[in-house]
């Protein structure tokens, strides 16, 4: 079976090598690309010179090179890691052959620091958990690290992803797709190791961190509007009802509304509460609809074993 790997980079001068020849020697027959998304240092002629297919990104944004790699890129099988060198890629192989062995379409690689907070630091590891935990609570499932960059997904996957995000973002937009398409999935813990010396992180925690929770916010007006606008609708409601008790009560007991501002406001609010539940009604047929669309295009696509069994061999190690 043919075996990409996708190294999305910038400015990995001091660590592209390790991981292009790391990921080669591991991943015996694979092509190993190299998507450059505008560095300033040699990233380009390092990764070069180390055996990778070098192309480049001119759009910013780790999203836009994983967008361009997916659409340029045939493959049955594709392996996505950071350029960073932080990621072990002995784990590798063990992430396809569970791919295939369980017929699955994405297996993610769990990120393990060993208390070292050089590597991972604090503040992500927090921001990780609390991402993860609201992911659950919003789309009721999650992932146990839903940021890790280290991916094994199938040809399936890949050619039925919308992969709309821009940045960091697409991490969180891959595993949201996973759980609401029912794509089978699983995770395997990995070594996660610090940077190596001259490499520096793109990730600013709080920017970032913002853009990822707008994600996951706008993921859910698409994919479920219904419970979206139901959610806007029951605030109104109850501003509505809050601001119209007064007013009925004082006209129950006098025949007269007094405080015709605070009716007209009450009522206004109750109409904008109507309204945005007609439109997460109507919206939700029309979302219903995508991903039935969506769903006929997963199935269109071969599954892995099925791929396997037609290669006429599996992985092999």
């Amino acid at each position: 079976m043919k075996t990409a790997v996708l190294i999305p980079c910038l400015n990995e001068e001091e660590a592209i090598t390790s991981v292009v020849r790391d990921f080669a020697a591991k991943l015996p027959g694979a092509d190993i690309y190299v998507y450059d998304n505008g560095s300033t240092d040699r990233t380009v002629e390092v990764a070069r010179e180390a055996g990778a297919i070098v192309s480049t990104e001119t759009r910013r944004g780790k999203g836009n090179v994983v967008s361009r790699m997916f659409a340029d890129i045939d493959a049955d099988i594709y392996v996505l890691v950071d350029g960073d060198d932080t990621y072990d890629a002995s784990a590798a192989p063990g992430m396809v052959q569970k791919l295939l062995d369980e017929n699955l379409d994405m297996v993610v690689g769990i990120r393990d620091h060993e208390d070292d907070d050089q590597a991972y630091r604090a503040g992500h590891q927090t921001g990780n958990a609390v991402f993860n935990k609201f992911l659950g609570m919003v789309f009721e499932k999650t992932f146990s690290d839903i940021f890790s960059g280290y991916r094994v997904f199938s040809r399936r996957f890949v050619k039925t992803f919308p992969c709309l995000s821009r940045g960091f973002e697409i991490e969180t937009e891959m595993s949201v797709h996973a759980i609401t398409a029912r794509i089978p999935a699983a995770e395997v813990v990995t070594t996660y190791y610090k940077r190596p010396e001259g490499s520096h992180s793109k990730l600013n925690t709080y920017r970032d961190g913002m853009k990822i929770m707008l994600t996951m916010i706008n993921l859910l007006r698409h994919i479920f509007p219904l419970r979206f606008y139901a959610g806007i609708a029951a605030v109104f409601a109850l501003l509505s009802i809050s601001l119209g008790i007064p007013v009925v009560l004082q006209w129950l007991q006098t025949g007269l509304v007094l405080k015709l501002p605070t009716a007209v406001l009450a009522a206004s609010v109750g109409i904008i509460s109507c309204i945005s539940l007609a439109i997460g009604i109507i919206l939700n047929s029309v979302s219903r609809g995508h991903m039935e669309m969506r769903r006929m295009m997963y199935l269109k696509y071969s599954s892995p074993s099925a791929c396997s069994r037609n290669s006429g061999k599996g992985f092999s190690q």
